[in-house]
C-alpha cells in the first residue's frame, strides 16, 4: 500500500511538516539494526526483507511528495524575494527584505538536504534488498523446486506450503556490507566516520564505479543562417538523436536549400558503471566500512611483521591525536591554532626522545612510519576496492543479459553491458590485498589476468546465446569461461563457484557448441539461429 502525504483536509502537507516527518521517519530507520549473525534463521531473514521493502515504499512516496512540491529546485522562488532597485528604498525596508531572503534561502536549504536524504536512503535500500535476494533460497520440500525470496508465493506451484530455508553459497552477495550502507540517508556522518585511508580508500571505489563509457551521441546542436523575408537571420537549433546521420537533409527541410551551417556540436551522453550518484556512494561507504573491519582484525599482525618498534609507534600517535584534540588557554593574536599544535607535538615528542633538539626524528620511529605509510597504501587502502571489482565481475561473468536489464541486484543502475573503456578498471590488480583476502578472510579472490577481455569474451558469448533457446546455468558459465580463458584450475573453479564438475563442463560443451561447432547438426543449429 502507497503512502500519500496530505494533510486532514486533503491537501498536500505543508513543507514543515513533510520534512519534519520525513526526518523522524530516517531517525527511526537509523535505530534499527541488522544482525548478520541471525540471517540464516528464515523468519529473521524474511522480517527484515519485508520491513526493507516497506520503508522502501515510504521513502519513495516521501520522494514524490517532495518532487510534486518543488524540493527537487527549492532555491528558484528566491528570485522573488531580492531587493527592489525601483525608487528610493529605506533601511528598514531593505533590513526587512534581507530577513526575508535569509528565511527563504533557510527553507530552500532544508528541503534540498531532506530531498538528498530520501534519494540516499532510496538506493541504500535497493542495495540491501538485491543482497538478501541473492542472499537466500526457498525450497519446497514436496516438488524440491527453488525460489529466491522474491520470487515465493504462499503456495508452490505443486499446492505445497512446505519449505525450507538455506544459503545461496553461488549467489552474488555481500551481506556484510548491509550494517554500514546508509539506510536512514545518513551518508555524510557514515563518511564523516571514516579513517583518513578510509578516505582515500573510498574516494578509489567511487571512481572505479564512475568510469564512464564512450558517449552515445543524445543530441545535435547547430547554429544556422538562412534568408526570410529578405532578412538575414543566424538561429541555434537542436535536434535529437534520430537526426545524428541526417541533420543536414532536416536542417533544409525545415530551413531551405539556401541554409548554412556555421557550427556544429554533438552533445554526448556519459553513462557510469554504476550510473547514479547515492547509489556509488552507499557502495563505497558499506565496501570501505567492512574493509576497515577486516584491517582492524588483522591491523595488529601485519604491522608487527613490519615493525621494528610498535610502543614507540603507538606513543607517536598518542602525541599526535592529543594535539589534535588539545586548545591553548591562551594565543596571541599573532599565533595561530594549528601552530601552538605544532609546537606542542614538537615539544612532547623531544619530550618523549622520540625526536632530537635538531629536529630530527628517531631513526627506527622514522623507518616504521614509512612502512606503515607503505602497508596503509598497498594493503589497507586496496581491500575495499578490490572486493568490489571482484563481486562486479562475478556478477557479469555469472549473470545474463537479460537478468541485468531487469532484475533488482546488489548494484542498482549498473550497466548492463559495459565497453572498453569501462573495462580499463578490470586491468587493475592489488596483489597484496587479495592475499590478505584470501589467507586471512578465507575469501576465493582468483588471481586473473586480464580481467578485461574475460568479459569482453562473456559479453561475446552471450550474444552467441541469444535466442537459442539453451537452457543455460550462468553461474556455471562463468566458471565454464574462467576455465577455458583465464587457465583458471577445475578445482578452483568450482571452489569458488559452488558449482559441480558437471554442470560446468556442460557449460565448456555449450561455449564449444555455439563458438565453434563440429558436427552437422550443430552447424545447421546455429545457421538456424542467425536466420
Amino acid at each position: 500500500m502507497r503512502h500519500r502525504f496530505k494533510s486532514p483536509h486533503g491537501e498536500l502537507m505543508d513543507s514543515n511538516r513533510l520534512i519534519n516527518k520525513a526526518e523522524e521517519y530516517l531517525k527511526n530507520i537509523s535505530l534499527e539494526k541488522i544482525d548478520l549473525s541471525k540471517l540464516n534463521d528464515f523468519e529473521y531473514y524474511n522480517s527484515i526483507y519485508n520491513q526493507l521493502n516497506k520503508q522502501l515504499e515510504v521513502l519513495i512516496d516521501f520522494r514524490e511528495s517532495m518532487d510534486n512540491q518543488g524540493y527537487t529546485s527549492p532555491y528558484r522562488s528566491l528570485s522573488k524575494y531580492g531587493i527592489s532597485t525601483v525608487g528610493d528604498i529605506s533601511a528598514e525596508e531593505a533590513s526587512e527584505t534581507y530577513r526575508h531572503n535569509q528565511y527563504f534561502r533557510l527553507k530552500a536549504s532544508a528541503k534540498k538536504n531532506i530531498l538528498d536524504r530520501v534519494k540516499s536512503a532510496i538506493d541504500a535500500h535497493k542495495i540491501a534488498i538485491g543482497n538478501l535476494e541473492e542472499y537466500g533460497l526457498i525450497q519446497c520440500h514436496n516438488c524440491n523446486k527453488i525460489y529466491k525470496i522474491n520470487e515465493l508465493e504462499e503456495e508452490c506451484s505443486c499446492n505445497k506450503t512446505d519449505y525450507s530455508f538455506f544459503i545461496n553459497d553461488s549467489g552474488n552477495h555481500r551481506i556484510e556490507i548491509l550494517p554500514f550502507i546508509p539506510l536512514a540517508g545518513d551518508y555524510m556522518v557514515k563518511i564523516s566516520e571514516l579513517t583518513s585511508w578510509g578516505r582515500e580508500s573510498f574516494k578509489k571505489v567511487i571512481n572505479m564505479l564512475k568510469q564512464e563509457r564512450k558517449g552515445s551521441v543524445k543530441t545535435v546542436s547547430l547554429i544556422i543562417r538562412y534568408n526570410e523575408n529578405k532578412k538575414l537571420i543566424r538561429k541555434r537549433v537542436t535536434l535529437d538523436s534520430y537526426y545524428i546521420d541526417s541533420y543536414e537533409e532536416e536542417i533544409r527541410k525545415r530551413y531551405g536549400k539556401n541554409v548554412r551551417i556555421e557550427a556544429l556540436q554533438f552533445h554526448r551522453t556519459k553513462p557510469a558503471i554504476i550510473n547514479d550518484k547515492n547509489t556509488r556512494t552507499a557502495l563505497a561507504i558499506g565496501y570501505v566500512k567492512h574493509a576497515e573491519l577486516i584491517v582492524n582484525k588483522h591491523k595488529e599482525d601485519l604491522l608487527k611483521e613490519k615493525i621494528r618498534n610498535m610502543d614507540n609507534l603507538n606513543k607517536y600517535d598518542e602525541i599526535i591525536e592529543n594535539a589534535k584534540n588539545a586548545n591553548p588557554q591562551y594565543l596571541d593574536e599573532t599565533d595561530s591554532i594549528d601552530d601552538w599544535r605544532d609546537e606542542k607535538i614538537n615539544r612532547d615528542l623531544i619530550k618523549s626522545e622520540l625526536k632530537n633538539k635538531d629536529g630530527r626524528l628517531n631513526r627506527t620511529l622514522e623507518s616504521d612510519l614509512k612502512s606503515r605509510d607503505r602497508i596503509e597504501k598497498s594493503i589497507f587502502l586496496n581491500i575495499a576496492p578490490s572486493l568490489i571489482l571482484w563481486d562486479i565481475f562475478k556478477y557479469y561473468l555469472t549473470s545474463s543479459n537479460d537478468k541485468r536489464k531487469r532484475h533488482s541486484s546488489p548494484f542498482p543502475y549498473i550497466r548492463s553491458e559495459i565497453d572498453r573503456q569501462q573495462r580499463k578498471v578490470f586491468q587493475i590488480t592489488y596483489t597484496k590485498a587479495i592475499k590478505l583476502l584470501n589467507e586471512r578472510e578465507q575469501e576465493n579472490i582468483l588471481p586473473i589476468n586480464e580481467m578485461d577481455l574475460i568479459l569482453h569474451k562473456k559479453f561475446k558469448i552471450e550474444e552467441h546465446f541469444k535466442n537459442s533457446n539453451m537452457k543455460i546455468d550462468y553461474v556455471a558459465l562463468g566458471a565454464a569461461i574462467l576455465h577455458k580463458e583465464a587457465n583458471i584450475t577445475m578445482n578452483n573453479c568450482v571452489k569458488t563457484f559452488k558449482k559441480d564438475k558437471e554442470s560446468i563442463e556442460k557449460e565448456i560443451n555449450n561455449i564449444d557448441t555455439v563458438a565453434k561447432p563440429k558436427s552437422t547438426k550443430s552447424k545447421m543449429f546455429l545457421d538456424l539461429i542467425k536466420t
